[in-house]
């Protein structure tokens, strides 16, 4: 899929002049229509990327396979995806190397499982848990897309992961744990369980808040090394001649990293020394910031809620692209829609438009790229 000529079935990347990107799925007699004309894939097919093309109004493009970059941005969601900038400092900070075995919960539309994937190699192996049936395939889908069939060392459960880890994983037999949910803390026994000694624990939280609940909260619990964290902020470059200065945007806070390391059993961690303060918190502080009765869930965070509607046509839309990349010549055969899935797309229908136009918005704001990445999909034209 990441060698030789562009074949059918394969994604590839067009950038106009102006430099917009838009992707499409190549296939044979296949046309890509715009409002400046229409390009034919089999001036694509079989040719090596890197070329420039050009329709049949004379409209040049250059023509070169999606990276991992550009496929998270345009690839089907439901959940937000975790951001490339976020993705690359996971495999970092968590030092996810080839042949590992690599615990994931909150896998969402399957942006970071790619990255992990990637890292771990044919030899790694990944286990995904995921509560939503739905979001569990959109992510199948998107896996098989880009590797152009299923990872060998990837396993998706559906299910709460505090709740399957203990069933499913042997004690120890976790190199890395990464966790991508609302409340990483109610996942600490089952962390401590299937994490070697000395292996890396990842979370990803957007808000302050759940990232003092969790670093207390692996404090407490004294089976993990002093928490760290940080966050990333990407700011691009304008480069025209002698006109070299930042960009007016940048792709600023998404997320929190927190990490620490298992620590072997029956140890103690380190206090760490501090200099000392002039007061120090008090149990009355810590409840008025986090207090025990507080409620994490997506209204709560201020976090989009994915209808059930919009995941089942993103769950659609990456089983396609999927069997396109396997080479699939027919697609499988639509079934008739239940009555109750009619119903609940009657019912999702004004709640998804207004959260699919706030969640564009978003995306524009926080990327600069327009919504999705400014990607434009052959199969939604």
């Amino acid at each position: 899929m990441r060698k030789g000529p562009l074949r059918p079935g394969q994604r590839v990347q067009l950038t106009d002049r102006k430099g917009k990107p838009s992707t499409i799925t190549l296939q044979r007699g296949g046309e890509w229509h715009t409002h400046q004309g229409v390009l034919r894939h089999d001036t694509m097919i079989g040719q090596p990327e890197g070329i420039v093309v050009a329709n049949d109004a004379g409209h040049e493009y250059q023509v070169l396979r999606p990276l991992l970059n550009d496929f998270v941005l345009s690839m089907p969601r439901g959940a937000t995806v975790v951001y490339p900038k976020d993705s690359a400092q996971i495999v970092q900070v968590a030092d996810v190397f080839p042949g590992a075995h690599v615990i994931e919960a909150g896998v969402g539309s399957g942006a970071l499982s790619l990255s992990l994937l990637r890292a771990v190699g044919d030899h790694g192996t990944v286990h995904s848990y995921e509560r939503r049936e739905d979001f569990a395939e959109i992510a199948r889908g998107n896996v098989e897309a880009f590797f152009g069939q299923p990872h060998p060392g990837w396993k998706v459960l559906v299910g709460d992961m505090q709740e399957q880890v203990p069933h499913q994983e042997s004690a120890g037999a976790a190199d890395r744990v990464v966790l991508d949910m609302l409340a990483p803390w109610e996942c600490l026994d089952a962390v401590r369980h299937v994490l070697a000694p000395g292996g890396v624990w990842v979370s990803y939280v957007a808000t302050v808040t759940q990232l003092s609940r969790l670093a207390e909260a692996i404090r407490a619990s004294g089976a993990f090394t002093e928490p760290e964290a940080h966050e990333t902020m990407l700011r691009t470059w304008h480069l025209d001649g002698l006109a070299v200065r930042p960009d007016h945007r940048m792709v600023a806070h998404t997320g929190f990293l927190l990490s620490a390391r298992r620590l072997a059993d029956d140890q103690t961690p380190l206090q760490l020394k501090k200099r000392e303060k002039q007061s120090e918190v008090t149990t009355e502080d810590m409840q008025a910031w986090l207090p025990e009765d507080a409620v994490w869930d997506e209204e709560t965070l201020k976090r989009r809620t994915v209808t059930g509607r919009k995941a089942r046509k993103a769950a659609a839309h990456s089983q396609k692209l999927a069997e396109a990349a396997r080479g699939a010549d027919d697609p499988a055969p639509s079934q008739e829609p239940s009555q109750d899935t009619v119903q609940d797309t009657v019912q999702d229908t004004v709640q998804d438009t207004v959260q699919d136009a706030a969640q564009d918005t978003a995306d524009t704001a926080e990327t600069g790229r327009g919504p999705r990445g400014g990607a434009v999909e052959q199969e939604e034209t």
